[in-house]
């Protein structure tokens, strides 16, 4: 059990008073400055209103009281307040849930059971929800990691059938939680893409690093009108080359080069000695980060085809594709598989800096493994080689898309000449032997993939 505090002068007082005045209580000294007195004062609330949060019935006063505790509020004060809200589930108004979300952010408590059915609510009632209300809900859900697909796509949805009543502001803002919470809500990207389109100019520089963050990250171009999205974007993004910062021109460069197109007029100003002098400083705090993105602007010209030459000046920066550490399970299924260690490759070094955790060669039928080496070439048409990638679930947005960077890794690998298979390996873990192989087999040779 917790082990309470001794007696102290001030908690008699405390009880005396009603929920109401010990809520006005703690708001005030929030913001009072920091002494002993301030600290034993909060500890003795904490443990009065341990008693009193399971009796609150006023479901307004009770998230007040939580929002006044905030992110420090003490585990069982939380569970105390869970279980309160648990208990009136049945009764919260749309706007008890809406408010519920803004609530448990800002103490920090993500509690599925509440967060299902205050969005169960939110859907039902989504009609009129002004944009700051959406907007906190979507960054609640950013700050509790919380993800849940028929809410978001009600929103969506909300917001592209009554469009305007959005500025482009707030369409972008929208886009940039979405983007937070891996979800591609694809109408509304297309909207914002034809507003793009039709008024580059109207963007200012924030604006236009969200909008190259977003559809980077969630692998998306619009429809039929990819080329016109790119050249509006790099029309616009032309205007502030004089004055933009090296490091948001890198971010710009890289994000347009994962979609797969190389703005001509960024990339000039990028590739510039001052401009990658700059962003190659060796005490930048961001410099590992830096050479990343330079890295995969100069594969992206090498393997996209793109005739822009690489400066001489960088021909020292590094790759930095990690390769994580593999079980030997994985392993031993492959060669359970395949019968012989001579028919696959572990921890394998590919061209241009890339990785893979394993490779198998098939004849082109796909019926015959071969032998693998090292001198073995990719582009040779009478084999097929397969190399297997290790992901994580935010390797992927919640549709199960290929995020900007692992679909950029497939792109380049498959015009390398290579197969790629994905698997999860917490996934892969929670299978049979049996079960593992059957998995993989159909990996290697289902056509497929």
């Amino acid at each position: 059990m917790r082990k309470r505090m001794a007696t102290s002068p001030w908690k008699e007082h405390l009880n005396e008073l009603n929920d109401k005045c010990l809520s006005i209580l703690m708001f005030t000294i929030k913001s009072m400055k920091k002494s002993k007195n301030i600290d034993a004062l909060q500890l003795e609330l904490q443990m009065v209103m341990e008693q009193r949060i399971p009796e609150i019935r006023n479901i307004d006063l009770l998230q007040t009281i939580m929002k006044h505790f905030g992110k420090d509020a003490p585990g069982f004060l939380k569970k105390a307040f869970e279980n309160n809200v648990l208990e009136k589930l049945h009764c919260l108004t749309s706007e008890n849930a809406r408010c519920m979300f803004n609530t448990l952010a800002v103490v920090n408590y993500t509690s599925i059971p509440i967060l299902d059915s205050c969005s169960k609510k939110m859907v039902a009632t989504i009609h009129g929800t002004q944009f700051k209300q959406l907007n906190r809900i979507l960054l609640a859900c950013c700050i509790l990691h919380y993800k849940n697909v028929e809410m978001f796509s009600a929103i969506e949805s909300y917001v592209t059938s009554f469009i305007n009543m959005w500025s482009i502001e707030q369409l972008i803002l929208f886009l940039s939680a979405f983007e937070i919470l891996r979800f591609r809500p694809t109408k509304l990207m297309d909207i914002v893409a034809e507003n793009v389109i039709k008024y580059p100019e109207s963007l200012n520089l924030k604006e236009l690093m969200i909008i190259f963050r977003v559809y980077s990250h969630l692998n998306y171009v619009p429809k039929c009108q990819d080329q016109q999205f790119f050249e509006a974007l790099s029309c616009s993004l032309s205007t502030y080359l004089p004055g933009i910062y090296n490091a948001s021109l890198l971010r710009a460069v890289y994000s347009f080069c994962i979609l797969g197109y190389h703005p001509q007029a960024a990339l000039n100003h990028l590739m510039q000695k001052d401009v990658l002098s700059d962003l190659l400083k060796p005490d930048d705090l961001n410099l590992k980060f830096n050479e990343m993105m330079l890295h995969a602007v100069y594969v992206c010209l090498k393997v996209d085809g793109h005739s822009f030459s690489k400066p001489a000046f960088v021909l020292q920066t590094k790759s930095s594709f990690p390769i994580a550490m593999k079980p030997i399970e994985v392993q031993e299924v492959l060669q359970a598989i395949l019968g012989d260690k001579s028919m696959f490759r572990h921890k394998v070094q590919l061209e241009h800096g890339y990785k893979a955790e394993f490779e198998i060669k098939l004849d082109a039928e796909r019926k015959k493994v071969l032998p693998v080496t090292e001198t073995d070439d990719p582009a040779d048409l009478n084999v097929q080689r397969i190399i297997f990638l290790y992901t994580s679930e935010s390797d992927f947005c919640l549709d199960m898309c290929p995020r900007g960077t692992l679909a950029m890794k497939m792109r380049h690998l498959k015009a390398l000449g290579y197969r790629v298979i994905l698997f999860s390996h917490p996934k892969f873990q929670k299978l049979g032997k049996e079960e593992a192989v059957e998995f993989l087999k159909e990996k290697i040779y289902s056509a497929d993939n």
